[in-house]
């Protein structure tokens, strides 16, 4: 079944539409509608448990700040979702780790319920296999990953249970170090991978895992790569020759990434893609929330969505100036040119931060596959940076367990 595609300003797809079309809008609406696009980092489950959030409804990103459901999918063009089950770093004692695996395990669970719910409009992908049928069935794609291995704690066989639950990521690390690696944003503790960090790399390839160095430190990549038999994943990351933050990975890594076989998803967080202009206003608000629900740390149920709340008004209030499309791709043909087209494509971090001015939301993503035409990307380029590339490193991953 082929894909019915509005691009926002450029008018409802065809179902036939003209091989011989030159326009750069005509013919990115041809492609976009026949490659397999996959949003390799989504936090979309938050708002499943939240309680009373459908994604086979059409939601308004004005009204409620959400930014995919299946309806917006389609609209889109985009036929798959990496969901993150996502756990923030906490204490690291066995409290902390059973917690971490309970609210990983409950993420998990709600995704799975929910899509068992819903199976004439989509379904969980296993494998790429299983992406691609269900493409050709017309239906929404979910693929759930793990962000932050802090879920993992330090048991080791918690990483097949994961894979058997139908994980196929996971994250090393979150904003702090936690007993597998240093994190990016965080003092150094191993200068790179624990020994139990070791190990994980090791399970996660004889499982068939794919291993996601989003958000690991410098030390923590190299050590990773130097340990893998497998290629990796950078789930939702940027250039740092583009934009310096030590979230992005520097031209070398791109080189080792790419030697080791792996792939670069562009993230569409703002602060990644484009340095922030100053906004004290908008810092002391966000410090404030932070300050008064203790950094988002041991929040109850109803804390959590008060704190989340007030953070989406104050967003509202003093709204940042976004990077562009324009800008996201930049940073795309930079990661081409020294990681080469085979290394690169696109996971938004939509609900977790990511949006972009000209690009809010999951309907608008054919706007990414336009700017590409524009700048001289071929169908096969596209096709490789949409879903190609991570499809080709998972079933490598997967194939290691055989």
């Amino acid at each position: 079944m082929k894909k019915i595609v509005y691009f926002a300003g450029l008018g409802l797809i065809c179902w036939g539409c003209n091989s011989g079309v030159k326009t750069p809008e005509e013919s990115a609406k041809l492609i976009h509608e026949k490659v397999l696009t996959v949003d390799s980092h989504t936090d979309t489950p938050w708002a499943l448990l939240q309680g009373g959030f459908d994604l086979d409804d059409r939601h308004d990103y004005d009204k409620d700040h959400s930014r995919v459901d299946f309806p917006r999918m389609k609209e889109g063009g985009l036929d798959a979702i990496f969901m993150a089950a996502f756990v923030g770093q906490r204490r690291r004692d066995e409290l902390g780790n059973k917690k971490a695996k309970e609210i990983v395990i409950n993420t998990i669970d709600s995704i799975q319920a929910h899509m068992a719910a819903r199976t004439s409009t989509a379904s969980i992908a296993l494998s790429p296999d299983d992406a691609y049928r269900l493409e050709k069935e017309g239906k929404c794609i979910v693929f759930i990953g793990i962000e932050n291995g802090y879920a993992i704690g330090n048991d080791i066989r918690n990483i097949e249970e994961f894979y058997i639950m139908g994980v196929r990521y996971i994250t090393l690390c979150h904003t702090r170090n936690n007993d597998i690696c240093d994190s990016s944003t965080d003092s150094t503790e191993y200068s790179g991978l624990s020994a139990f960090g070791v190990e994980v790399v090791k399970e996660m390839n004889r499982v068939g895992l794919m291993i996601d160095i989003s958000h690991v430190s410098d030390s923590s990549f190299y050590d990773v790569l130097a340990i893998t038999n497998a290629p990796v994943i950078a789930s939702h990351s940027c250039a740092r020759a583009i934009c310096d933050n030590p979230r992005n990975l520097n031209d070398d890594m791109l080189i080792r990434l790419a030697q080791n076989g792996g792939v670069i998803q562009m993230c569409i967080l703002s602060d990644y893609v484009k340095k922030p202009e100053p906004y004290p206003a908008r810092d002391s608000a966000f410090q404030e929330i932070r300050d008064k629900y203790r950094n988002f740390e041991d929040l109850t149920k109803d804390e959590e969505k008060k704190a989340w709340k007030e953070w989406d008004d104050v967003d509202s209030l003093f709204p940042g100036k976004l990077a562009t499309i324009s800008d996201m791709v930049d940073h795309i043909d930079h990661m081409v040119k020294v990681a080469g087209v085979d290394h690169v494509g696109i996971g938004t971090d939509f609900d977790g931060g990511g949006g972009l001015a000209d690009c809010e939301d999951v309907s608008q993503l054919g706007k990414i596959t336009l700017e590409l035409v524009k700048r001289g990307y071929t169908e096969k380029d596209i096709r490789k940076i949409w879903g190609g590339n991570i499809m080709r490193v998972m079933r490598q991953v997967q194939h290691m367990n055989l």
